[in-house]
């Protein structure tokens, strides 16, 4: 994707662009949205746990809560800044550091979304708890090897991972945050070819100071392509137990106290060619690979926390008495719980949808994986914003001082400070749309960037030209057309088929919106980040609508739950508002926002800070 002026921002995109997946092998139910497709055969029927496999995840949960209420205080552990030690070994003798691994190497084998509802569990209970446990198994070692790793290496590494060595991934760096091609750690190759020899720093590595095996992201030597030379990123299995490793400090937050994150220093380390994950250069790729599925867990960890909070509020809000009636029957307050209720019903169904996909293997969710963390991460905040709102003073105060007052401890506080990080960790909300905007653009640029590109040859210029001709004249005038669909389903009422029309429809100008904002901005389209934001905003609250409505008529069918049903047409009211208010706001160009944010930057308004 050749669009941008800069030569050091076009490294870091070609950098990027290289390592992200070329190709839609399977169908996504969000890229043909984009598409202004909205294909309802591959959200529905919504994809429920069977009962079997349910039944499975019921009995290790009902085993896991023993145990965390027998080894962990969430109080302690966040005043302590630790989870204690025994706790963790005892969480790893029922198997909760093998839970995906496979059973032949010592694992649980469990499915994805049993893993999901355990990691919604534990995140409710203790959030540092969640993080040690979902650092290991989401983005650690385990799960690159699990899909990238050769029959050796699962051998050696899995067998121990699974009993709870602990392990971490290592890829931002003190300088490198979400820019990979200015990574600064090497690994150069030794004569003889056996091994290579890491130098470098990586910080925030969660599990890091503590783990046993890390996947670390490394430089390795450039290769010629084409006559250009092309950066190498690696993934290595680092042992911490050799020499030339250290821990050069132990970081501290704000929440998740109880977690182990730090800053590690790779001093001349000998790693064995056999730990090379993948092929060379192939590390960025396995990471993207990995976070299709292990940024997961952090829209199950939301959902579990979204869940406890309306718990905690559903007694507060009764009992508590202001002007004569309880505070929940007062309007603003009840704004609130209409809406906290409402999202947390919608991030279940996209994070037991996405789970559901992800364990039947038969679908691209790179879009819908990503969508549920930017959703449930930036929902959950909101939620846990109000839930401290509507508690007051007592929201603000820590659950140890109200237990001391003689009042119940309900831990607003603590959990509105572990939840801060969900919108931060394994993708910002900014990278998240980012990376959403760019998938979501690929059928686009794959027909217009080598048309534009300056290094294309004119004969290609016009093989491609005649090509995207061809696409244009068939599917843009069907962005302008209602498609001929019947909904017809005995679960499914008349106020949803209209919702269904209304996803049909928006889609569509989603869809044509997108193109015309390429045909606008051309080259200058990553400038936009902000008109980005809403065409993201847009797309996500569409995939929302959908999945939501899906599970509502599974509820209704299966287990004959109507309030999910009124849940669900509540989800769609506030959305379809929101909607319209992102497609307002592509029309609203506030050039003095820039003009200020340029003027602060160089010091015009100093004298505001005095």
């Amino acid at each position: 994707m050749k669009i941008m002026a800069n030569k050091k921002q076009q490294e870091s995109l070609d950098v990027a662009e290289d390592s992200r997946e070329k190709d839609w092998i399977y169908p996504s139910f969000t890229a043909e949205l984009f598409k202004g497709n909205f294909n309802w055969n591959l959200i529905n029927p919504f994809p429920l746990q069977t009962y079997e496999d349910k039944h499975i995840g019921d009995l290790f949960i009902k085993k896991l809560d023993k145990c965390l209420k027998e080894n962990i205080n969430p109080h302690e552990v966040d005043k302590n800044g630790q989870v204690p030690k025994k706790a963790l070994e005892e969480l790893a003798k029922i198997g909760t550091f093998g839970i995906k691994i496979p059973k032949k190497y010592g694992g649980l084998g469990m499915s994805i979304s049993n893993y999901n509802r355990i990691m919604a569990h534990v995140g409710k209970y203790c959030s540092s708890t969640a993080v040690w446990l979902s650092a290991h198994q989401s983005i650690g070692v385990p799960e690159p090897l699990l899909h990238f790793g050769n029959k050796e290496q699962k051998e050696k590494f899995l067998p121990e991972l699974a009993r709870g060595a602990i392990s971490a991934f290592a890829l931002t760096e003190p300088g490198v945050g979400s820019d990979p091609a200015n990574m600064k750690t090497t690994a150069i190759p030794t004569e003889d070819g056996k091994h290579y020899i890491l130098n470098g720093e990586k910080m925030w590595i969660t599990n890091g100071p503590d783990a046993k095996y890390i996947i670390v992201m490394a430089k390795t030597p450039s290769i010629i392509v084409d006559g250009e030379k092309k950066k190498q990123i690696t993934a290595f299995i680092l042992d911490t137990n050799q020499k030339g490793f250290s821990v050069s400090h132990k970081c501290s937050f704000m929440g998740i106290r109880g977690i182990s994150n730090g800053l590690l220093k790779f001093d001349n380390i000998k790693i064995p060619v056999e730990n090379i994950i993948g092929k060379t250069g192939e590390g960025l790729k396995i990471a993207f690979v990995t976070l299709n599925t292990g940024r997961l867990s952090i829209p199950s960890i939301s959902t579990g926390t979204a869940k406890e909070c309306l718990k905690y509020l559903r007694k507060w809000t009764n009992e508590r008495i202001q002007w004569g009636i309880p505070i929940g029957k007062h309007e603003a307050v009840s704004d609130m719980l209409f809406e906290m209720n409402c999202n947390t019903f919608a991030m279940e169904s996209i994070t037991k949808f996405t789970s559901a996909l992800a364990d039947k293997g038969n679908a691209d969710i790179r879009l819908e994986a990503a969508m549920a963390k930017y959703f449930a991460s930036e929902t959950t905040w909101k939620i846990l914003d109000d839930a401290l709102q509507i508690r007051g003073g007592r929201g603000f105060e820590n659950e140890e001082s109200l237990r001391l007052r003689g009042e119940t401890p309900f831990p607003i506080e603590r959990m509105f400070r572990d939840a801060r990080i969900n919108r931060i960790i394994e993708g910002t909300s900014q990278v998240m749309r980012l990376f959403i905007a760019r998938e979501a653009m690929d059928t686009h640029m794959k027909l217009i960037i080598p048309i534009i590109d300056p290094k294309t040859k004119i004969n290609e210029k016009i093989k491609f030209s005649v090509k995207a001709g061809g696409f244009y004249t068939l599917w843009y005038p069907k962005q302008w057309l209602r498609n001929i669909k019947s909904y017809d389903n005995k679960y499914l009422n008349e106020k949803n088929k209209n919702y269904l029309i209304y996803i049909e429809k928006t889609s569509k100008k989603l869809a044509r919106t997108l193109f015309h904002t390429m045909g606008k901005y051309q080259q200058k389209l990553e400038r936009e980040e902000k008109l980005m934001e809403y065409l993201v905003d847009i797309g996500t609250n569409l995939f929302a609508m959908s999945a939501t409505l899906s599970y509502a008529q599974a509820l209704n069918k299966n287990e004959r739950n109507e309030s999910a049903q009124e849940l669900a047409e509540g989800f769609c009211y506030i959305t379809e508002q929101k909607i319209k208010t992102c497609f307002k706001n592509l029309h609203i160009k506030n050039k003095k926002r820039k003009q200020i944010t340029e003027k602060y930057m160089k010091g015009d308004f100093d004298w505001l800070e005095k």
